[in-house]
């Protein structure tokens, strides 16, 4: 029966699903086989998205703060003309999705998972510290929050309090079930997931901020190890109009009896296909900028800027020490950016 009313939503979606989902599969294999970078870029890449991607969650639920003033405050830097609600939300979301990125592999998916989720996202929020963890007691709805963190209206009518539990633990055993079993594409039960954890909307406070952090790691497990470098919760701010639309125009099918999740799932896959290929782009020289340390770019601009260097030559004019400038070397070259030519003292390099 439960397989039943999960799986009817997933019945006959429309052509463009599968295209993008075929899309979205190609460019995954090429972040695998490519994503040749050093364990220095990727947590300098990492450390920018846990700072982008708080900001944005926060924001699309009415927080005010920039990326520069929660970077500040990670600092330890003291942050004023905040509210503390603002700022203890942003500190829990961050130490929340740092732990997803950091530990992704041996955090199981649950039902209970969830709840101490829930639990940690809002651990420093002192509104909510009687519900943390717990499900709703009392019935909730889903407000559209414009830019000053105002509601100017209802998305829609959510289940239940009273059966809360019930709906929960449906979902969840049917998402284990399914991504186990691969009976479906995985982005495809993660989409359903979202978009039925959303209309029970099971905690009084904090749900889009948790689903999005559920997103994260439910795509981490299903093998999208792009999702640390590339803020998937920024490409939903910046869509923002089109995320709410879809959202209510799936909802309102899920009580019918031909429940339509494909608007949702449209929506949703748009998403990781940009947040793909913008991953396979990290890897482009237009982006090598960003794979760059400050003494590294040196030597890679210098490059472009002559035909052709030894590292000696290269480390006297960039100031950078040899050491250096060899390891720099060697990244271009893993990231086939520039070629070597000759062997020995007379070794030279120049872009590709």
């Amino acid at each position: 029966m439960l397989d039943e009313k999960f799986s009817k939503r997933l019945e006959n979606l429309p052509a463009g699903i599968w295209q993008k989902l075929i899309k979205i599969d190609r460019l995954k294999g090429q972040w695998i086989s490519g994503a040749k970078l050093s364990p220095q870029v990727l947590g300098r890449l990492k450390k920018s998205v846990l700072v982008t991607s708080t900001g944005a969650s926060t924001r699309i639920e009415g927080s005010k703060m920039s990326d520069e003033d929660i970077e500040r405050m990670i600092r330890g830097i003291y942050i004023q003309n905040f509210r503390n609600r603002d700022k203890q939300e942003v500190k829990g979301y961050y130490e929340l999705l740092l732990n997803v990125f950091s530990s992704w592999k041996t955090l199981k998916f649950s039902e209970s998972t969830i709840k101490h989720f829930h639990k940690e996202l809002l651990k420093y929020v002192d509104k909510d510290k009687e519900h943390r963890g717990e499900y709703k007691k009392t019935e909730n709805k889903v407000h559209i929050v414009n830019e000053l963190g105002e509601s100017v209206g209802i998305l829609f009518d959510t289940t239940k309090a009273y059966l809360t539990p019930k709906e929960m633990q449906e979902l969840a055993e049917w998402t284990i079930a399914a991504l186990e079993k691969q009976s479906y594409e995985p982005l495809v039960v993660i989409g359903n997931f979202i978009i039925e954890f959303l209309n029970i909307h099971p905690f009084k406070d904090g749900n889009g901020r948790l689903s999005r952090i559920l997103t994260n790691l439910l795509l981490l497990k299903s093998g999208y190890l792009f999702m640390p470098y590339i803020s998937h919760e920024k490409l939903i701010e910046d869509n923002k109009p089109e995320y709410y639309i879809s959202l209510r125009k799936s909802q309102k099918t899920l009580r019918t009896k031909k429940p339509d999740i494909s608007y949702w799932l449209d929506f949703f896959l748009d998403i990781i296909l940009k947040q793909s290929q913008m991953a396979v782009e990290l890897l482009s020289e237009e982006n090598i900028e960003k794979l760059l340390s400050k003494k590294q770019l040196l030597v890679w601009e210098y490059l472009q800027s002559v035909e052709e260097a030894t590292p000696l030559e290269i480390a006297k004019e960039t100031k950078v020490k040899r050491p250096t400038v060899n390891q720099v070397l060697v990244k271009l070259l893993q990231l086939e950016k520039i070629e070597r030519i000759g062997l020995g003292r007379g070794t030279r390099y120049r872009i590709k």
